[in-house]
């Protein structure tokens, strides 16, 4: 009867095990995300969120610029540069990646619609894109590691994607702020 209890017992505790590593497995960061020790465990931390106005306030008191093939800031227009619902740690990032490099920077793309969804996306505050520049592409290829497919990561976690004509850069911290 004891070695019964023991058996159906072990049975439970492996059916646990199995069902949490499943669950934890399809949590995992989607593309261009890390997968890599603590660093890319943002999942159930609470983060800062901001307006378009104090994002904006905070890009122009650090000089960084910021753009859109349609000129405005609308979240849900896909031609826009909105940082409506932006992570404060991402603003940081940002204010961290101008004054390491020294670079100008243009965002192009913050969290309007129109990009890849997952956890750590655009539209839940964890990305930005930057416009191509030579300042910039020389401070992030020669300061971070290349970890392959035309991404470095940044000695604080963060990834930055080389994306044909910008850069995509996750945020999983503000890079040192």
């Amino acid at each position: 009867m004891v070695v019964r209890a023991l058996v159906v017992a072990a049975c439970a505790a492996t059916a646990l095990l199995v069902t949490t590593a499943a669950a934890q497995a399809s949590a995992q960061p989607k593309e261009h995300d890390p997968v890599f020790g603590a660093s890319s465990g943002s999942v159930g931390v609470l983060v800062t969120k901001l307006s378009h106005a104090d994002a904006t306030s905070r890009l122009r008191s650090s000089n960084i610029t910021w753009s859109s093939s349609g000129g405005c800031s609308d979240r849900y227009n896909s031609t826009c540069t909105s940082f409506e619902q932006v992570n404060l740690m991402t603003i940081q990032g940002a204010q961290t990646l101008k004054s390491a490099s020294g670079c100008a920077l243009n965002i192009t793309g913050g969290t309007e619609t129109g990009h890849a969804s997952g956890t750590y996306s655009h539209w839940n505050g964890y990305k930005l894109d930057y416009s191509l520049g030579t300042c910039v592409s020389n401070y992030i290829q020669n300061n971070f590691t290349y970890i392959g497919g035309s991404q470095w990561r940044s000695g604080s976690g963060n990834i930055y994607y080389k994306e044909g004509n910008h850069w995509d850069v996750t945020y999983y911290n503000c890079g040192g702020c």
